[in-house]
């Protein structure tokens, strides 16, 4: 195995903050296109857009296909274990250990990012043994930084990632968060 691959659980559901992040499934499809399916997540994320009912049962078996891969666990974010209100995301890769998030547009302003992200470094600092996590940012995306933020990170001493993403360049800051 491969320094950028875990042996993940089948499933996989965490607890922690007053969130349950849990496994998505073929019911929460319509939920999906309803969290996913808007201009700030078709901008800021590498998410397909438009996000419709196709493209949620795509990233549902790619989020499968990534976890049998040891790559990476996708998991829709909870208070309670049902209705899914975002998507936490932890990656396994060469530049380290990546966390990602989207929070559905109706369910912003109430700390959910954060606190999925401190359970999910939780989980991987405590199950996988990784000594810190990464976030990959925008500078300009004012709410993600407030986000890295609020959940612990700092900007580290970097270079920025450039690229191009649906036709437009971004440059990402690297903000980590070390073993407590």
């Amino acid at each position: 195995m491969s320094s950028t691959t875990m042996p993940f659980p089948e499933r996989i559901e965490l607890t922690g903050e007053g969130l349950v992040l849990r496994d998505w499934t073929e019911g929460d499809l319509g939920a999906m296109t309803d969290l996913f399916d808007h201009p700030d997540i078709a901008y800021w994320t590498p998410i397909v857009s438009p996000f419709d009912g196709a493209a949620a049962r795509a990233r549902l078996g790619r989020a499968r296909q990534l976890r049998a891969e040891g790559t990476t666990i996708l998991l829709a974010i909870t208070v309670d274990g049902r209705a899914p209100l975002g998507e936490v995301m932890l990656r396994c890769a060469p530049e380290g250990t990546e966390l990602g998030y989207v929070i559905g547009p109706a369910h912003r302003g109430q700390g959910l990012a954060a606190r999925a992200v401190r359970v999910m470094a939780a989980y991987a600092f405590e199950q996988l043994g990784v000594e810190q996590v990464i976030l990959e940012l925008e500078a300009e995306n004012a709410a993600s930084v407030a986000v890295a933020t609020k959940a612990g990170f700092s900007l580290l001493d970097v270079p920025l990632i450039k690229g191009q993403e649906k036709g437009r360049p971004y440059a990402l800051q690297t903000w980590g968060l070390n073993l407590p």
